[in-house]
């Protein structure tokens, strides 16, 4: 129970409220009079197994949170000063200790640790250096590198905390171009605008944050009038196809599939549960502290569109077929591995309408892989809530990589199916159900990687293929692609 309330308290309750009720149950100095023999004492012991648990679940993310941090310092030093008095508790308030000390809690008022890092979000910086890096997780405040377009292609390079507004963006970009106040007072203000590979754009109001990680994957931001809005078009490397041999032609299946996997495990790795609560029932935290969580999003999404964009850029019949064999050995490597989430992208990314009407391609494919196809798509099959994969999944051993958008998708129906609140009281069934399901994922995780990777040119140069994926994500131009292919398949 405890568990439970730790991790979906903010459904009914702030982060900072559910501290400052734990502080208010911590009686300071020596137990009133009135109270019971030992009563005081195990009142302190519930607030602080309460608290315990409480920084151990919450970590890193306390850093993002400095109002509570706040009320968290408070009651740790309500707790200190009761060190002498209550010996029974020295093993607790020494374990406090240790984790206040690690989770390295900010108040408001503290000035921010000089030289922090800057991390090049993944999607929009194409740096080999940085991509071969171990993937670490971001937060909020995290100072980041992107990209800001002009309507001319030209860019400016900002630097901008992860959680920024779209008015923080801008004045950043402002300043880059020496954009004068002038200029803004005449109704020449810049805007902020998304702009996908399609062309889809869409104006950013100056209250959004936390832009960064919901940006689409060949989609960029630029800056630009009201007067030049109508004129912006997608990068010229977004539109441009060039057929040609890439890093999956000369690799072999096993090396893709586990530098796959390790890949995903890092991303994996880098989610914090919590997160997974405020993805679906939009927590206090918000957008801000999902950013992890929506970049394997994102990725998964990359990956399936990776294996049309590779298939449709093989011009020839045979290389393609034999192209289209690789990827179901990979996709069966991925199982073996227990990446479920690679797996099962690069099935749905197989059975894109744009693939799989390719007949001459698939008719070439030797039977046992036809065959095996058929299995994966099985497996993969929606049909009766996915009962196939989760008997599958339920049969493994940590570690493993699930498919993440179905523990989404099951926590929107319990979010959904029931209310939080009944006649004024906490659904606590329906909170039991969420923590269940995002103990599954810490389950998951359990146990650690072993993936035995080589370090040589050739294993590094798979490496940075594989985690700077280029790929298209316009589907019309993937049927485009497909019909130049096979004009007559159907």
């Amino acid at each position: 129970l405890l568990d439970d309330i730790v991790l979906t308290h903010s459904l009914f309750l702030p982060t900072e409220r559910f501290l400052q009720q734990l502080h208010q149950q911590y009686p300071g100095g020596p137990p009133p009079a009135r109270w019971e023999e030992g009563s005081g004492l195990r009142r302190k012991r519930a607030v602080l197994a309460v608290l315990l648990h409480f920084l151990e679940t919450y970590k890193g993310l306390l850093q993002e949170e400095e109002s509570a941090g706040k009320v968290i310092k408070e009651l740790y030093l309500l707790i200190m000063k009761d060190t002498s008095l209550y010996h029974e508790l020295e093993d607790e308030i020494i374990k406090l200790h240790q984790l206040v000390e690690t989770v390295e809690l900010k108040v408001a008022d503290e000035t921010p640790p000089p030289n922090k890092q800057v991390k090049p979000l993944f999607r929009h910086f194409r740096r080999i250096d940085s991509c071969l890096q171990t993937r670490v997780a971001f937060r909020g405040s995290d100072e980041i590198f992107c990209r800001v377009y002009m309507p001319d292609h030209s860019y400016v390079t900002i630097r901008s905390r992860l959680s920024a507004s779209v008015q923080d963006i801008l004045a950043s970009v402002t300043e880059k171009l020496q954009y004068s106040e002038e200029q803004s007072a005449r109704g020449d203000a810049l805007i902020l605008v998304t702009m996908a590979s399609s062309g889809e754009k869409a104006v950013l109001q100056p209250s959004e944050e936390c832009v960064f990680t919901t940006l689409g994957i060949n989609s960029h931001l630029f800056a630009c009038t009201r007067d030049t809005f109508d004129s912006l078009v997608p990068l010229p490397e977004e539109i441009q196809v060039v057929p040609g041999d890439t890093e999956i032609h000369r690799a072999e299946p096993e090396d893709v599939a586990n530098h796959l996997t390790a890949f995903h495990w890092e991303l994996f790795r880098c989610i914090h549960e919590l997160e997974f609560v405020d993805y679906v029932f939009h927590g206090e935290r918000g957008r801000r502290e999902t950013a992890n969580l929506e970049l394997l999003l994102q990725r998964c999404s990359e990956v399936q569109h990776w294996v049309g964009t590779e298939l449709l850029l093989c011009e020839g019949l045979g290389k393609r077929a034999h192209l289209l064999k690789k990827l179901i050995k990979i996709a069966a490597i991925c199982k073996q591995n227990q990446d479920m989430l690679s797996f099962y992208a690069i099935v749905i990314g197989l059975n894109n309408a744009a693939i799989s009407r390719l007949r001459l391609t698939w008719e070439k494919l030797p039977g046992k892989f036809k065959n095996l196809f058929r299995k994966f798509e099985n497996l993969t099959d929606p049909c009766r809530n996915h009962k196939t994969y989760r008997e599958v999944l339920a049969k493994m051993k940590p570690p493993l990589i699930p498919f993440v958008p179905l523990i989404l998708k099951d926590l929107t129906f319990l979010h959904e199916g029931s209310k939080t609140l009944l006649d004024g009281l906490v659904n606590v069934e329906k909170l039991h159900c969420i923590a269940e399901k995002v103990r599954t994922v810490r389950k998951y995780r359990s146990r650690p990687l072993c993936l035995e990777l080589e370090a040589s040119p050739a294993q590094l140069q798979t490496k940075a293929y594989v985690r700077q994926l280029h790929v298209i994500d316009n589907q019309n131009l993937l049927f485009e692609l497909s019909y130049k292919l096979e004009p007559g398949s159907q």
